[in-house]
């Protein structure tokens, strides 16, 4: 499953430099599938849509730091856990009950991501 960060977070920005597939955001900046990935044309979302990976997308929160379910692998592939959650001072980034996947799923995403 996917990481989110909770209403709690503080803006500390701790989190963000962690992540291995550039998948959190600041609060109200858009964000890109081929941010700190090699991916480039067009791309799949998990919800069946499809992308440009090189175009921005509305942010996901205005207010705090999110994370693009799509770029994250809980950090499979690079680490023993998630950094962004090793990291957070605050404990607000935990596994999202909306988006559930598999070890094997999470490697494969990794690869896709990662070329």
């Amino acid at each position: 499953m996917a990481i989110y960060i909770t209403d709690a977070c503080i803006n500390c920005g701790a989190c963000e430099p962690e992540c291995p597939n550039n998948a959190i955001y600041e609060g109200g900046v858009p964000w890109r599938m081929a941010d700190g990935t090699s991916l480039t044309g067009m791309y799949t979302l998990m919800d069946g849509r499809q992308v440009d990976a090189e175009a921005k997308n509305e942010p996901l929160s205005q207010d705090v730091y999110y994370i693009v379910s799509d770029k994250c692998t809980e950090c499979v592939g690079f680490h023993d856990e998630p950094q962004c959650a090793a990291v957070c001072p605050v404990d607000c980034c935990l596994p999202d009950p909306n988006v559930r996947e598999t070890q094997e799923e999470l490697f494969e995403k990794k690869a896709r991501l990662h070329l």
